[in-house]
């Protein structure tokens, strides 16, 4: 089963750089953050919210910030899923193939 809040807040290509990078540090804050991408800290903030409600994210208050850090589990369940629906798309593919030389066999038995 698809989770489509999870899929939707991994979506954004500037939310999957901040998941990147707050993996590479082990975790960080907005203003961190701000300072590394192309974005506002305003900006940073909203997406670390919808990281956060789609529970890619927690936080903890570290002085007047809070830090966040990925929930490993919760991107383990997303790569599950993406591997699930790869894996579907291949099944598919295979039937669509299948019925393609069916057809083209047909069509050369009629020549």
């Amino acid at each position: 089963m698809i989770d489509d809040e999870l899929w939707s807040a991994i979506g954004d290509p500037t939310r999957r750089r901040m998941l990147d990078l707050l993996l590479a540090d082990g975790g960080g804050t907005a203003t961190g953050l701000s300072e590394r991408l192309p974005v506002t800290r305003q900006a940073v903030a909203k997406h670390l919210g919808v990281l956060d409600k789609a529970g890619l994210v927690h936080s903890a208050p570290s002085g007047r910030e809070r830090r966040y850090t990925v929930d490993e589990a919760r991107l383990a369940r997303a790569i599950e899923q993406l591997a699930d629906v790869t894996q579907a798309w291949d099944r598919r593919l295979q039937r669509i193939k299948r019925i393609a030389e069916a057809i083209e066999q047909h069509e050369r038995k009629q020549q």
